[in-house]
């Protein structure tokens, strides 16, 4: 076996990690907008030469408000799936049920928890930043592909957020203490949904064909141009803001476009799609699919 995971330790864990809202934010609380907010390595914005410092921070704290708003949509449609996995086991395994329902629980905690920093942050922002949207059209349109498509898409979102606060967050010191808790505490909790998943994932390929195996990869790459082009949709909205805001229209805007857009194909597909446990569960269906997508993995970097 590729990994020792099971439902009942899970569950254990899961219920030793639980946190409450108010643990992370309080509703009054303010965010430090005199510091960055999301670490360099998924932001870059220090790299941009053609803004000063006070900019590149403007830039990392509207790039912060994407990690809210993308995790926020990303929730949303997980939800729904983990919740329409479970009622076919309702009078299955009782460890199975009670895990997959706590986690549907926690990502509906985790949808409050986002919303409250988001809050949070346009209490504080002098502009309106502009998401890609609506969250519901873009959860339907996921949603309607091969559910072995979706779990691999939502494995691929657990792990990588696992490598943002292990690889990136957890000794980055420099950034605002409340936006490294928000990391920290929905890392705590997708630590055990990332292990649910893969179990999940195992139960979606029971029974498949090689063939079949390689539709469902055939959607997942779907679903990732789908996502990819909204992300370069909203760095457009992010470089909207940013000129909002620093009151100047930059002149190498397409260049930091590019970039920006890069930048947020690291964070939200690539660091999730070379992740050693996400590779693992593809090597456990099929070389083929795990070959295809490391091949693809790249462009994503």
């Amino acid at each position: 076996m590729y990994h020792d995971f099971n439902y009942e330790a899970t569950l254990a864990s899961s219920l030793r990690a639980q946190w409450k809202l108010d643990d992370v934010l309080r509703e009054d609380q303010d965010l430090d907008f005199s510091r960055n907010m999301m670490p360099e390595s998924l932001a870059r914005t220090a790299a941009i030469e053609s803004l000063n410092p006070f900019e590149q921070r403007i830039l990392n704290h509207i790039s912060a408000h994407q990690y809210l708003s993308i995790f926020g949509i990303v929730e949303e449609f997980i939800l729904p799936f983990v919740v329409d996995h479970a009622r076919p086991h309702l009078h299955g395994d009782d460890w199975r049920v009670r895990a997959i329902l706590n986690f549907a629980g926690e990502e509906a905690k985790h949808i409050q928890l986002f919303k409250r920093f988001h809050a949070a942050f346009v209490r504080g922002f002098p502009v309106e930043c502009q998401m890609i949207g609506p969250s519901e059209a873009i959860g339907a349109e996921i949603l309607k592909h091969d559910p072995l498509a979706v779990g691999l898409v939502i494995l691929m979102i657990e792990w990588m957020s696992q490598q943002h606060y292990l690889g990136s967050i957890r000794d980055d010191g420099d950034i605002d203490p409340l936006f490294k808790s928000l990391l920290k505490n929905h890392w705590m909790e997708e630590a055990q949904h990332a292990k649910l998943d893969t179990l999940i994932v195992d139960a979606l390929a029971v029974g498949r064909t090689e063939e079949e195996i390689q539709g469902a990869v055939d959607e997942f790459f779907e679903i990732g141009a789908f996502l990819d082009a909204g992300l370069k949709q909203q760095a457009t909205f992010n470089l909207d803001a940013l000129e909002k805001a620093i009151g100047r229209e930059l002149e190498d805007r397409e260049a930091i476009e590019a970039q920006q857009h890069q930048a947020a194909r690291w964070t939200y597909i690539g660091s999730g799609m070379v992740h050693e446990r996400f590779v693992s569960t593809l090597e456990s269906l099929s070389q083929n699919a795990a070959a295809r997508i490391a091949e693809a993995a790249p462009i994503f970097s």
